[in-house]
C-alpha cells in the first residue's frame, strides 16, 4: 500500500469516491485545505441527480472552516462543482 501524501490543491474531484464516502472525504479535504492555507477551493461532485451536490452542501453548511459556498461559475464546472470560501 502506497501511503504517499496526496498534495492538497485548489480542486478536489469526488467522482472516485463511493456515495457513502462523499461526506467524510469532503470534510477531510476541507480541513486539509484550510490547514494548507487555501482560501478558496472547488469540490467537483458532478451534475447527475444532485444527490452528491446535496451531500457536499450539507457538509459545507455544517463545517466550521467554511465561510461560504456556491455553485461554481460555468467555466469552472457550473452546478457540477461547488466553490467554497474557507476561513
Amino acid at each position: 500500500m502506497d501511503l504517499t501524501p496526496v498534495p492538497i490543491e485548489d480542486a478536489f474531484d469526488l467522482h472516485p469516491f463511493l456515495p457513502q464516502e462523499i461526506a467524510a472525504a469532503a470534510a477531510a479535504y476541507l480541513d486539509a485545505a484550510a490547514e494548507a492555507g487555501l482560501v478558496e477551493v472547488r469540490l467537483i461532485h458532478g451534475r447527475g441527480t444532485g444527490r452528491q451536490r446535496d451531500t457536499v452542501r450539507r457538509v459545507c453548511a455544517a463545517h466550521p472552516r467554511v465561510a461560504s459556498y456556491a455553485d461554481a461559475p460555468p467555466e469552472r464546472g457550473g452546478w457540477g462543482a461547488t466553490v467554497v470560501r474557507l476561513r
